[in-house]
């Protein structure tokens, strides 16, 4: 099919309001091949992927030896039955109990993040036999109703009240407003690392550290959102890893396969594991698990290892952050700041206008970016770790055009 072809079917059979949203941010081309850092079309276009899946693709498009276990995965068992047991979920699960913080240990396998919080906040519950949640504003958790009730923006809630009754927010990185609210009903407090889509907000140092202090002070668990911190994004396994924060639950996904498979845990002490080890049949998923994700994650863990990637996404990424300040100093009247841990960073623009208009100029340069979904004001860039510093320096200088453009009529935005 053409181009063309292909986005009317979208507009006929998926989403018509997207299609047009994504035609006027010049993002008319078709997916035909991916491969490292760079996405191709089908008409032959290359883009540097600076958006990265939202970090799904840490590893980059393809890498090859996440394919091969795939690939030998899919000629032998590609799916469980779930009544024998399961090699490659069973190598996962100890693979992710060696690299989680703490005492983390038992591991429940799934299909993407807003799966792994759901299956966080029914184990909190289920563990601590309370029902309050306390979540933080401007969270991002996913958009099913458990996921939905944690997130913290009402423009993704309102529509589907009411919600699950329990929740409560409170401003992140506030310690104080969180101990005001936490009580002897709290099962859990739930938590980003760095608040993703809340427009790369990274919280005062020492903050998950203390907030996972006052939760064992009060009998609560403390949950991490990891779905977008993880696998090395920030420059350690998990962004929590940063405060030595031990978290009771962790949520993981997007990069734990590679960018190959889809596939999402939730990983919990054998505390917070108590009642689902009495209950061993109270959360149960028929396609979590399944032998070809968790061969992806193996393969995605032991290339992180090999290709040292937890130094380089720190190395690259202070790099990276370094050139974005130097472009934010110098065009104050368009970039108000740059944020970011490793190879998770956010550009805030001093007005929301100039966010759209500076990812359509990228995009137009062939570099993908996109804004955070609660905060259109910030522009993410979250690349593949892989990303050579000789690519980080040509998008830097792609930004530093960009920018200028948005700066010569910002006063008209």
């Amino acid at each position: 099919m053409t181009p063309e072809e292909v986005m009317t079917r979208y507009e006929q059979y998926i989403n018509p309001a997207a299609t047009k949203l994504f035609r006027f941010m010049g993002l008319a081309s078709v997916e035909g091949r991916g491969e490292g850092w760079t996405v191709t079309d089908t008409e032959g276009q290359s883009f540097i992927d600076c958006l990265g899946g939202y970090g799904m693709f840490a590893l980059g498009h393809r890498h090859p030896k996440v394919v091969e276990a795939v690939e030998r995965q899919l000629h032998a068992m590609p799916m469980s039955g779930k009544v024998l047991f399961n090699e490659p979920m069973a190598l996962l699960a100890e693979k992710l109990a060696a690299i989680t913080p703490g005492d983390l240990q038992y591991s429940f396998f799934c299909n993407s993040g807003t799966e792994a919080v759901e299956g966080c906040l029914k184990m909190a519950r289920l563990a601590t036999g309370r029902q309050e949640i306390i979540a933080t504003d401007n969270a991002f958790h996913g958009k099913t109703f458990g996921s939905l009730t944690a997130t913290g923006r009402d423009l993704y809630r309102t529509p589907f009240q009411p919600l699950v009754p329990g929740f409560r927010h409170v401003p992140f990185g506030d310690l104080a407003a969180l101990e005001a609210a936490v009580t002897d009903q709290t099962a859990a407090v739930i938590v980003e690392p760095i608040q993703g889509e809340g427009g790369i907000i990274v919280p005062p140092d020492g903050y998950l550290k203390q907030v996972e202090e006052l939760c064992h002070a009060k009998g609560a668990l403390l949950i991490a959102d990891e779905v977008q911190t993880g696998m090395g994004r920030t420059g350690r396994w998990f962004g929590c890893d940063h405060d030595g924060a031990r978290p009771d639950l962790m949520a993981v996904s997007k990069a734990l396969g590679g960018g190959v498979m889809p596939i999402g845990a939730f990983v919990g002490t054998a505390q917070a594991w108590a009642g689902f080890v009495e209950a061993p049949f109270i959360h149960t998923s028929t396609f979590g698990g399944g032998e070809m994700a968790c061969a992806a994650g193996v393969a995605t863990l032991q290339v992180i290892e090999e290709e040292g990637l937890l130094d380089k996404a720190a190395r690259d990424g202070a790099y990276f952050k370094a050139g974005l300040e130097k472009i934010a100093a110098e065009f104050p009247r368009v970039l108000r700041t740059v944020r970011g841990r490793g190879m998770m960073m956010g550009l805030e623009l001093t007005k929301e206008g100039a966010g759209g208009m500076l990812m359509a100029l990228m995009i137009a340069q062939h570099v993908l970016v996109a804004y955070t979904l609660n905060n259109p004001k910030v522009i993410r860039i979250e690349p593949p770790l892989i990303l050579p510093v000789a690519v980080i320096d040509q998008v830097l200088a792609l930004l530093h055009d960009a920018v200028r453009q948005v700066d010569e009529v910002i006063d008209d935005l």
